[in-house]
């Protein structure tokens, strides 16, 4: 299975969208909640190329982009072979 990265913030509804489509997925993933981490969210914009919205994910180190990159994915069916390299 794939390793999977996660940036997040508290209440943060696109965050729920994301971590909730891979959970039907049963893909695992770290959460790096970052409401409160200067330190990680300044990593998360470092590791996404200067975007500084939530969520941010990663799939085996390749930035995905957010919630509606990772639904397109989805919908283009090349999600699960994503989620299927291992990590």
């Amino acid at each position: 299975m794939a390793k999977i990265e996660i940036y997040t913030k508290a209440f943060c509804g696109f965050c729920s969208r994301a971590k909730s489509l891979l959970d039907r997925k049963g893909a695992g993933f770290q959460e790096i909640d970052v409401t409160m981490d200067r330190a990680g969210f300044d990593t998360m914009v470092d590791r996404a190329h200067g975007r500084r919205t939530v969520p941010q994910i990663f799939i085996n180190g390749e930035h995905i982009g957010g919630s509606d990159e990772l639904a397109a994915l989805e919908s283009a069916g090349k999600l699960d072979a994503l989620l299927a390299q291992p990590g």
